[in-house]
């Protein structure tokens, strides 16, 4: 007599569930999630710089092999950070910290990764662009990562590697670091300012008990993380209209560029007024609204 649960010819083998959960912790290990932006911005920056004359397979090839990289530095970054992590309650979870995957297991993934997806970009686009993709990945984990735990710096530094993917991608399309290259740098390495010092007083218990001397941990007043997220919003101002003076875009994505930039500032100066969770947490939506939007604006205005 058959086994009922057999297969049968046609039908689909699910996995059994434990290479599941391996399958989800190694996915894990790259942070999805947050690794979005990078592969978004990515390939603006590549759309950006290939405009009107964009091939969607190299556009593909490009963007994946800068995903890989980011995929292997965030498991990297999961390795050193493993004691931590196990220390907050957001990141105790992750495959390291929780001892799903071993250091081995998670530094020959991470290393692949990061080799493979610095073959594709040098392959695929040129060796300039695969440059400031390795520079991507040594400023976020041999620099960036060990400094967290010693300077409130780090989130200047840490703004670096996350500013670098639009500008590989532009540069991969172009083949030179142009003036437009480094408007798209500057745009994203300030953003970030006011979005993590959201994140850092939502979570400033968490980055306390790991020990991060974070502003919020080091002056529980707020006072310089309001000051942070107010400064460099407000720099968004001018620095968002730079597209437009290169001739990037046109009226339309300035017009639109200076109402965002204009309310991100105010939800930085309403954190600054209050310094509560809840205006911290209006301003971390309204930071992650801001750059999608801005970047859409980008390319409505190109098309036109």
């Amino acid at each position: 007599m058959k086994d009922a649960n057999a297969s049968v010819p046609g039908q689909s083998l699910e996995l059994p569930a434990p290479a599941v959960h391996r399958l989800a912790d190694f996915v894990s290990l790259t942070k999805p999630r947050l690794n979005s932006l990078v592969v978004v911005t990515a390939g603006i920056g590549y759309y950006l710089g290939a405009a009107p004359d964009i091939h969607p397979s190299n556009l593909f090839e490009v963007v994946l092999g800068i995903a890989l990289v980011a995929g292997g530095a965030a498991g990297l970054n999961q390795i050193y950070e493993r004691d931590t992590d196990g220390l907050m309650f957001r990141t105790r979870m992750r495959p390291v910290a929780a001892h799903r995957v071993t250091t081995g297991e998670a530094l020959v993934f991470s290393l692949t990764l990061s080799a493979l997806g610095l073959g594709i970009v040098a392959a695929t686009s040129n060796l300039l662009a695969a440059l400031l993709t390795l520079l991507t990945l040594i400023s976020y984990n041999v620099v960036y990562t060990p400094m967290k735990r010693r300077s409130q710096l780090a989130t200047l530094v840490g703004a670096v590697p996350g500013a670098l993917p639009p500008m590989i991608g532009w540069v991969a399309a172009r083949g030179a670091l142009t003036a437009e290259a480094w408007a798209l740098f500057a745009i994203v390495f300030v953003w970030q300012i006011p979005h993590f010092m959201a994140i850092a007083w939502l979570y400033r218990a968490d980055f306390s008990r790991a020990g991060f001397p974070l502003p919020p941990v080091v002056e529980p007043t707020g006072r310089s993380t309001a000051v942070q997220a107010v400064v460099f919003s407000l720099l968004l101002v001018p620095l968002s209209l730079v597209p437009y003076f290169l001739g990037m875009s046109g009226r339309a994505y300035a017009i639109g560029a200076v109402i965002g930039s204009a309310a991100l500032l105010w939800l930085a100066i309403s954190f600054a007024m209050w310094r509560c969770d809840e205006r911290a947490r209006l301003l971390f939506f309204g930071s992650i609204s801001y750059l999608p939007v801005l970047w859409g604006m980008l390319i409505l205005d190109r098309l036109q």
